[in-house]
Formats: C-alpha cells, sequence, structure tokens
C-alpha cells in the first residue's frame, strides 16, 4: 500500500536555516510530508497549542542539533527541547542528528553564554540517552545522512502513514476523514485565534507600510553555476506581483519559486526571506496561511488571500476608468 509519512523537522532556525533548507528538499524527494514551524519560528506560548497540533499529526519527529540551544520559553528550557520532549511523549520514533564537533561551529552559530552552552550539553546528552542518533559536521552531509536513517526507521518502525484514497478501504477512509475533520476544526479554532493575536500585535508594531521598501534576495542557476540575486521591491508592489499567485492556494515552495520568476531572474527564494514575507503579509491581513490536504491527499502549510488580500489586490490590478 502506498503510504507518505509525515515528518516534523525540529531545530534551532537562524543558525541552521540551510541545513534545514536541505533537509526540506531530502524528505520532499523521499515522498514524505516535511513539516515545520516554518510559519512561526519559535518564539512565544502563544503558538505552543498550534505546535503541538502539528506534531500530533506527524509520523515520525526529526531532531538537528548544531551550536545553539535555542529561544527559552517561560519554563527556562528551549522551544526545541520542549518538541523533542512532547514528541517522546506521544510515543512518536525520534530520529536525532547532533553536530560530531560542536566547539568547531563559528562564533556566529554558537552559544557564548556558559548557561546556553550548559544546557545544549545537557540537552545532547539527554537525546543521545536510550536512542542511537548520528553525527553531522557539514550541511553537506545532512541530506544522506537523513534518507538513510529514516529510511531504517520507517522499515523498522512502520508508522500509520497517509494513504491515497484508491488504496484505502471505504472504512478507512471514512475514519481517516472524520479524524481529519476534528483535526481541522480544532486547527481553524488555533488559527483564527493566532490570527486574531497577531492582528492585535501589528496594530501595536508600526508594521512597515505597502510603501516601504524591501530587499528580496534568492539564487538561480547561470551557466550551471549557482548565483545570488537580489532586488529592491515596496511590498505594494510584492504583492500586487505575487497576489494572482494565490487565487488558488500555493504551498512553500511554489511562492518561493513564484517570487523569484516574478522579482529576480527566476531560481528560488532564499528561505529566511520567504518566511519574513509570510509574516509580513499575514501580519498585514493580506494573506492567510493554513494547514490543509492536497490533491494527492498529502498535508501541507499553503498561502491564500484574505478577503483584505483580495481587494488590496483588485484596486492594484484592475483597470480604471479614465
Amino acid at each position: 500500500m502506498d503510504k507518505r509519512y509525515q515528518v516534523f523537522l525540529s531545530s534551532t532556525y537562524a543558525d541552521l536555516r540551510d541545513e534545514r533548507q536541505r533537509v526540506f528538499q531530502t524528505l520532499m524527494e523521499m515522498d514524505c510530508i516535511p513539516a515545520g514551524m516554518e510559519l512561526f519560528p519559535a518564539a512565544d506560548e502563544e503558538q505552543w497549542a498550534f505546535i503541538r497540533r502539528i506534531i500530533d499529526d506527524c509520523d515520525y519527529y526529526l531532531l538537528i542539533i548544531g551550536g545553539r540551544y535555542g529561544s527559552l520559553t517561560a519554563e527556562g528550557v528551549s522551544y526545541t527541547e520542549k518538541e523533542f520532549d512532547y514528541a517522546c511523549e506521544k510515543g512518536i520514533r525520534v530520529v536525532a542528528f547532533l553536530h560530531k564537533s560542536p566547539e568547531e561551529i563559528s562564533v556566529a552559530k554558537s552559544d557564548v553564554n556558559p548557561s546556553a552552552r550548559a544546557k545544549l550539553d545537557a540537552f545532547r546528552t539527554k537525546v543521545e540517552n536510550g536512542r542511537l542518533v548520528k553525527f553531522w559536521r557539514s550541511a553537506d552531509e545532512l541530506p544522506g545522512l537523513v534518507a538513510l536513517s529514516l529510511s531504517k526507521t520507517i522499515k523498522s518502525y512502520p508508522a500509520r502513514g497517509w494513504v491515497r484514497a484508491p488504496h484505502a478501504s471505504a472504512e478507512e477512509i471514512l475514519g481517516e476523514l472524520n479524524e481529519l475533520r476534528k483535526r481541522l476544526e480544532a486547527s481553524e479554532q488555533d488559527a483564527a485565534q493566532l490570527r486574531a493575536r497577531l492582528a492585535e500585535k501589528s496594530s501595536r508594531a508600526k508594521l512597515a507600510s505597502l510603501d516601504s521598501r524591501f530587499v528580496v534576495r534568492g539564487r538561480h542557476m547561470l551557466n550551471r553555476i549557482e548565483q545570488a540575486w537580489r532586488r529592491s521591491v515596496t511590498w505594494g508592489n510584492l504583492f500586487a506581483k505575487l497576489a494572482p499567485e494565490l487565487l488558488k492556494p500555493a504551498n512553500d515552495a511554489g511562492v518561493s519559486l513564484a517570487i523569484a520568476r516574478l522579482v529576480g531572474p527566476g531560481g528560488t527564494t532564499d528561505e529566511d526571506i520567504l518566511q519574513t514575507i509570510k509574516i509580513q503579509l499575514t501580519a498585514l491581513g493580506l494573506v492567510d496561511v493554513a494547514y490543509l490536504r492536497t490533491t494527492k491527499g498529502d498535508m501541507a502549510l499553503f498561502w491564500s488571500l484574505t478577503q483584505t488580500g483580495l481587494d488590496e489586490m483588485y484596486a492594484r490590478r484592475t483597470i480604471k476608468a479614465k
């Protein structure tokens, strides 16, 4: 039976952007459904209920530890460790990758505070206790390690996964649809509460206006050589170009390609820039992001226009009477 497994990717964010992007690509090439807090990099307790629901939907939990312990919760532990503890509590199979020599990681990507360093060491020890872990030194090593380790884990500890409808029995389909409906209703309530909180914060945060400029960066291939590109655009022009692409829901990968094509010379948009654009447009009330089932039966985060976004698109893209 053709199954797709959903995998939650947990790590610190700013120092492991490249590693996360490579692992996400590997998971997609393995026909897995990658999930992670790309929309809401761990920042505060308001998001924890939403994070839990994402982990609840996953079959496997993949952890990458580098040189940083990460942002702290009110309890004084990092969000990464809190996600790990929750996955263990729920009985989700953990696949962990620890940097082999954290002392060799550059200072810019390491904790220099003795307290944070001690917590990182203790976290590494906890992760290693009672399970096999893999060690890595560079981002280039991770795709192969992830593919090999996750394949063995899936073979040894098969999870429920997501089954394409033609291969599932009617009873299984009805059961999954009912469970999915309940989860979606709960997720929609969480998402609505988060949007309300974001809207409340946005009104106080003095967000950049649509006339403000923003630098979009990305990469593309030129004469078989990967090259970086950057373009300065206003938020309004960026949204006006992107909005028609969101008349039907689009996932992160599709939006990354669309932005690179519409603003730059093609290729892809840098991951951190993509996430900033997503959060900014969401905070402005122009874009909504929801965790939905795809036409193939998978689950993914999708962008779509809000009513405010539709109104703004019409205002910017329609031809006015003279």
